[in-house]
């Protein structure tokens, strides 16, 4: 395990590659055992009224956004951070609404995922290694109730309990697809969240994403479908009120308290694997992120 550098990490969805008003101490490009991630991690550190909070910012799509949604390293990604220290991650991406009362410029805090992905490696497990991790409650809400009580301190508008599509892309939704998620009860979709929160729940970091809507996705009849010009419009706004809301967390981050969730013993009383089984590069590998368990 490396020299512990950051504490919290933050991934950057579309529109959001960098955060102003950091102090920077360093921009690394880790070797995971499961190859390098989307771009280098710029390791900063924020002065809060508590205390100083060390932090690794990660753009998803690599900074010019060239990784699709499908190709992006999710399990170097999350290795990476982990390696580097940290035990919580909030992110953020861009997502299309599936509500009218989530309109685009609208935030979000997803509580619930349902997957439409297809062609992802979303394990960190295998390979002679069995683990089964409890994924009921995708995302952590020590670090999500953390992050509404920072919405409620700025102006931006937010909603929260809602579920969110996971598809596959790149192309987005037919308008039969759109409505189909809308009778689900979902109120968001977009092609980032998973594998990505499961395999934050395999490395046992409490993880939170947060969604900034950018568009009505297909299923608005009187509309035309969704473009990426309509999308880039309201992109720039976005990133504005993430980094706004993102200094505001940080100052709840630093206030809260030691790890008492679920999150922090999820592989731990996971492992079904008996430990005379366990293939040595398999536990060699695995215990580059979790030292000790295999």
């Amino acid at each position: 395990m490396r020299e512990k550098k950051i504490e919290l990490a933050v991934i950057g969805g579309t529109g959001l590659y960098e955060i102003p008003g950091l102090n920077v101490i360093e921009k690394v490009f880790v070797d995971t055992p499961w190859g390098k991630p989307s771009d280098e991690i710029i390791i900063a550190e924020y002065e809060t009224e508590t205390k100083p909070v060390k932090m690794g910012f990660l753009p998803r799509h690599g900074r010019g956004h060239f990784l699709s949604p499908s190709e992006i390293p999710n399990k170097a990604n999350l290795a990476a951070l982990k390696m580097l220290g940290a035990d919580e991650i909030i992110s953020f991406s861009s997502v299309g609404s599936l509500k009218e009362e989530i309109a685009p410029g609208h935030f979000a805090i997803p509580n619930q995922i349902f997957d439409r992905t297809r062609q992802r490696d979303s394990t960190f497990y295998g390979s002679g290694v069995v683990v089964h991790v409890s994924f009921g409650d995708p995302f952590c809400s020590r670090f999500s109730d953390a992050i509404e009580k920072s919405f409620k301190k700025t102006d931006i508008t937010f909603h929260t309990n809602e579920t969110i599509i996971c598809m596959e892309g790149p192309a987005f939704s037919t308008r039969a697809e759109s409505k189909h998620y809308q009778s689900l009860g979902a109120g968001l979709i977009n092609m980032s969240v998973l594998p990505e929160a499961k395999l934050a729940r395999e490395l046992e970091m409490c993880y939170q994403m947060v969604c900034m809507s950018t568009d009505y996705d297909s299923w608005r009849e009187s509309h035309e479908a969704i473009t990426v010009e309509e999308i880039l419009r309201i992109l720039k706004n976005n990133s504005e009120k993430a980094t706004k809301l993102l200094k505001v967390f940080i100052e709840e981050y630093a206030k809260l308290p030691e790890r008492d969730c679920a999150c922090k013993d999820a592989v731990k009383y996971s492992i079904i694997t008996a430990e005379a089984s366990r293939p040595q590069n398999t536990r060699e590998k695995l215990n580059k992120v979790l030292p000790g368990y295999f």
